[in-house]
């Protein structure tokens, strides 16, 4: 009787099959591990790279924001200094935080501070000093007294200036009154603080007027950037136009609608400019100059509201092909020759001597070029979107051409009649 091998254990592997097995157990997961590992190290270099990105930007941006932050720290350390010495030193008050604080809160923290709202706020500082003094001389120290004065101190700021920080600013004053024991020696007495106010008040009034400064460099910067940005936001929409593309029309509307900043900026920058040079003896030469800088910044809000209104038009243009295709070369060129000539008026503005006619004078003839090729005939428009898009741009036009000093008739009367 021969002998047979065992039946091999159908649970015990062969040793084929261990050979087989055994590379995928040791291998296969070290294959499955590295991509995982190398996605991983891809995500965190990217997030690296990201981080780098917006810390640069940030840095780049703080330092510009700082570098034009020097004149109004000069500015404001000053007066709260002068304040500080000249109510120590000639009025003979102790300590006289008041001072500094009214000349600080009266100056603020702005590039071109504007002389009206300088006295509005250091008059509104005194007030509300003088009134927490009086508070406190007539009912004494107490947490009712307290809260009526910081009441007042608020409702007092609020009227003054919408600004939230003022409100803050002059209720944190408010809590000093209270807190502050009321010095009971010297001329003035109890209400020592109140003149100490007025001192802050009227330090922080002349430095902001007589701080040389040309009135004219902060309006001429707004007012190019603006120019800059309308003239950017004309290109991109003839852009969308003549590649019937409509992202770009939806791009120039949402940069047009974010240009309200700017023209805040610019307004204010005039305003102030106007203010210095009616009441600056060193300035009233550049107040002709400041006066043509304010039609100008008044004829650009109009523009820029027209040019809304333009791209939302160009959208839906494009979206329903509502033009032909001479329509859309001839739209999308008058678009970009507008935009060459608003270009211009950037450069009159930047040029505030004898340069400044001559180069309106040439902005005014490109504009009047442009205005007298908007008939929708001329430029081969025959839809009724089309034809939108082109009395659109006539008003437009139209407040261009004032802004370089044409009377609103005689630029009425360079468009052709339809």
């Amino acid at each position: 009787m021969s002998s047979q091998p065992p039946d091999p254990d159908p649970h015990e592997p062969t040793a084929d099959t261990t050979s087989f097995r055994t590379p995928h157990l040791l291998g296969g997961g070290q294959e499955e591990e590295s991509p995982r590992v190398d996605g991983l190290l891809d995500r965190a270099r990217q997030l690296l790279r990201s981080a780098a990105g917006v810390l640069g930007t940030r840095g780049r941006v703080g330092a510009r924001r700082a570098r034009y932050s020097i004149i109004p720290a000069l500015q404001m350390t000053l007066a709260a200094v002068g304040a500080y010495t000249i109510a120590e030193q000639l009025l003979g008050h102790r300590d006289p935080l008041f001072a500094a604080i009214a000349a600080l809160i009266a100056l603020g923290f702005s590039r071109e501070p504007r002389l009206r709202k300088v006295i509005e706020v250091g008059i509104g500082c005194t007030l509300g000093i003088f009134i927490g003094d009086m508070v406190l001389h007539l009912l004494g120290r107490s947490i009712l007294t307290a809260s009526l004065v910081l009441f007042v101190a608020i409702m007092l700021a609020r009227f003054l200036d919408r600004s939230p920080l003022l409100a803050m600013q002059m209720g944190l004053q408010s809590l000093l009154v209270v807190l502050i024991p009321a010095p009971e020696v010297g001329v003035f007495g109890p209400f020592s603080r109140s003149m100490d106010a007025v001192v802050g008040g009227v330090v922080a009034m002349l430095v902001a007027l007589l701080t040389p400064r040309d009135p004219r460099r902060e309006p001429i910067r707004e007012l190019g950037q603006v120019v800059d940005e309308l003239t950017a936001c004309l290109r991109e929409t003839a852009k969308g136009i003549r590649t019937s593309e409509s992202r770009h029309a939806w791009h120039a509307l949402i940069r047009s609608r974010a240009m309200q900043s700017q023209l805040d900026q610019a307004s204010d920058a005039v305003a102030s400019a106007r203010e210095l040079t009616l009441y600056s003896p060193a300035y009233r030469r550049h107040r002709h100059y400041v006066r043509r800088m304010d039609r100008v910044a008044d004829q650009l809000d109009l523009a820029v509201r027209s040019q809304r209104v333009i791209a939302r038009r160009a959208v839906g243009a494009i979206d329903h092909a509502a033009l032909t295709d001479g329509g859309t070369a001839s739209i999308s060129q008058v678009m970009e020759d507008l935009a060459d000539a608003t270009a211009l008026i950037a450069r009159a503005v930047e040029d505030p001597g004898r340069g400044y006619r001559r180069r309106t004078a040439a902005a005014q003839q490109r504009l009047a070029d442009v205005a007298a090729r908007l008939h929708p005939r001329d430029l081969q428009v025959s839809t009724l979107e089309g034809e939108a898009l082109v009395m659109l741009l006539r008003p437009m036009v139209i407040d261009l051409l004032v802004a370089t000093g044409m009377p609103h008739e005689e630029a009425v009367e360079v468009l052709p009649g339809l």
